[in-house]
């Protein structure tokens, strides 16, 4: 960073009971207010070098009581102004990009120009501006980070278009040709041999900006149509992970700086290229729990659910955890969110499928698609405990993928497992809808036998895995027992599940097949266990209501005598 020394003498100001004043033999003419601050300093070396003091001194040299000015309205305040000040007594004073705008603009204030004294403030600050500070690169930013305190000033004086032209200028250098320092701390990165300058090389250096001026720099590049829309999404990403706090902390934010944090939001949003893949779906899904923690506009929610669905494939399970409430980080979820989001993609893949396309187009999309069927299945995994959560919104979520898109329904089987568990109170219908969705077929040897032994599946869905274990027996003489599913054997689960609700055991019941029930019992002895137990049952409800029914017939016939 390039510095500037003007004077030569100490400096001698000093602060008394909030007055600012010079050691000086020669007593205070001047007194002037800025904000909080008063100063007693002397007409003779600031009246030569001001030209706005020249016009508001009084011409009356009255020693006792001098006349006060207010300079409240000078822009960089108090600190800028003294800057200003010691030049004109000829303290030393330093000036780098840190503080040469709001200096600069406070010297425009007072007129301390060189039609008021040769080597006057303003043409030196001017000097080193366009020599030095606006041919750096991190100079440059600073500079314009330090226009933000006094942006009208620095809009009206060039100072903000000088230094953003620099910084546009220098983004657009072909990356071989970048010879100044810049920031770059990208995990790994310094410990790998590097023979190149990163081509995002300048993303983190502006994340220092405000949003504005970092708005007006990304428009500028995308007009220039110099640099790749992934290189503009990732000083989106870098900037959003410098400027936003990540959601939900838990602390509800004050509404100062949740309005603050929701326009960095929404015009971080408004930025995003709308070429395919400019950002990840991962940084999608972050904004959209951002936006709903900040309360941001029904727009923005609904563009990023539309961006982050198209891109649903890249995601992983913890980016689909939106709390059901914003500002906490707890169960319950928000699956209708997640259903929208599964929307935008379907809505897409539909559109895709029914246009033509190459063979490999295809492919891709239909494994993009099986990502996503995983992911979901992978999603309900994790929301299944969630007392919150009704069947039908599980099922909801399951069937709108399609049949093609879950080669194994492994994971889908664990998502349904863990629901029963975490719900066992569900009824009867929710458990047959919820279940109907398996495909037996599609599980592993291990699925299986775990489902098989699995009590919280309804008796259907384990004699359907019954035989598919049979089919799966080459050589097994129970094979025509298989081939009959559709009759007898299905019969027997109608019977069975009709035992239950009619408390009496069934003829059908009675006459299970010897082979099915040594088959049942060589494939899980616990299933045949279990529907042992439901006809013991049903024989112990059905002998304890024929005691109720005697005993209320000798209740009656005592009652007649």
């Amino acid at each position: 960073m390039k510095y500037m020394k003007l004077g030569s003498k100490p400096d001698t100001f000093y602060t008394e009971d909030a007055t600012r004043s010079v050691l000086s033999d020669v007593p205070s003419d001047l007194t002037i207010h800025i904000n909080n601050t008063k100063y007693l300093l002397h007409k003779f070396p600031l009246l030569l070098k001001c030209g706005l003091l020249q016009r508001l001194c009084p011409d009356s040299v009255d020693l006792s009581s001098p006349s006060p000015i207010d300079l409240h309205d000078i822009p960089g305040g108090e600190e800028a102004f003294e800057v200003c000040a010691k030049f004109c007594y000829g303290i030393t004073i330093s000036l780098s990009a840190h503080n040469i705008v709001p200096t600069f603009c406070a010297a425009k204030f007072l007129r301390m120009t060189e039609s008021i004294a040769r080597g006057n403030l303003v043409p030196k600050l001017e000097a080193f501006l366009d020599a030095c500070v606006v041919h750096g690169w991190k100079d440059s930013l600073v500079a314009l980070h330090a226009s933000d305190g006094v942006h009208a000033w620095s809009e009206n004086l060039g100072i903000i278009k000088r230094c953003t032209e620099s910084i546009i200028d220098k983004i657009l250098t072909h990356p071989s040709k970048v010879t100044w320092s810049y920031t770059y701390t990208r995990p790994g990165y310094s410990e790998r041999p590097h023979r190149s300058v990163p081509k995002d090389w300048w993303t983190e250096d502006i994340s220092e900006i405000s949003i504005d001026q970092f708005r007006a720099i990304i428009s500028a590049i995308r007009s220039a149509k110099k640099l790749h829309p992934a290189l503009i999404g990732e000083a989106l990403h870098v900037y959003a992970c410098k400027n936003l706090p990540e959601p939900p902390n838990g602390d509800r934010m004050e509404e100062e700086a949740l309005a603050k944090h929701r326009r960095v939001l929404e015009s971080i949003v408004s930025m995003i290229p709308s070429e395919p893949g400019s950002v990840s779906g991962r940084f999608l899904l972050r904004l959209l729990k951002v936006a709903r923690y900040m309360e941001a506009s029904p727009s923005t929610k609904a563009e990023l659910v539309r961006r982050s669905g198209r891109q649903l494939d890249e995601a992983t399970v913890s980016d689909l955890l939106f709390p059901a409430n914003p500002s906490s980080a707890d169960r319950p979820f928000d699956v209708d969110l997640v259903g929208e989001i599964l929307e935008s993609f379907m809505v897409r893949f539909r559109h895709r499928m029914g246009v033509p396309m190459g063979q490999e187009d295809r492919e891709a999309m239909v494994k993009s698609m099986s990502r996503v069927a995983r992911l979901i299945d992978l999603y309900l995994q994790e929301i299944a405990s969630d007392p919150s959560v009704p069947a039908s919104k599980i099922f909801d979520l399951v069937e709108a993928c399609p049949e093609f898109a879950r080669q194994e329904h492994d994971h889908l089987y664990r998502a349904i497992d863990a629901y029963l568990k975490g719900h066992p109170e569900l009824n009867k219908a929710d458990k047959k809808r919820l279940c109907s969705v398996l495909d037996c077929r599609k599980l592993s040897k291990d699925a299986r036998m775990h489902a098989i032994r699995n009590d919280r599946l309804p008796l259907r869905t384990v004699v359907q895995l019954l035989f598919i274990e049979q089919e799966e027996s080459p050589g097994d003489p129970l094979m025509q027992t298989t081939a009959r599913r559709d009759g007898k054997s299905t019969q027997l689960v109608e019977d069975r599940e009709g035992q239950r609700e009619r408390g009496g055991p069934s003829s059908s019941v009675m006459k299970v097949d010897d082979k099915m029930e040594k088959h049942m019992a060589k494939v899980n002895v616990r299933v045949v266990d279990r529907l042992e137990r439901l006809e013991e049952k049903a024989k112990t409800e059905e002998v304890e209501k024929k005691k109720e029914d005697m005993n209320l017939k000798m209740r009656v016939g005592q009652g007649a005598r």
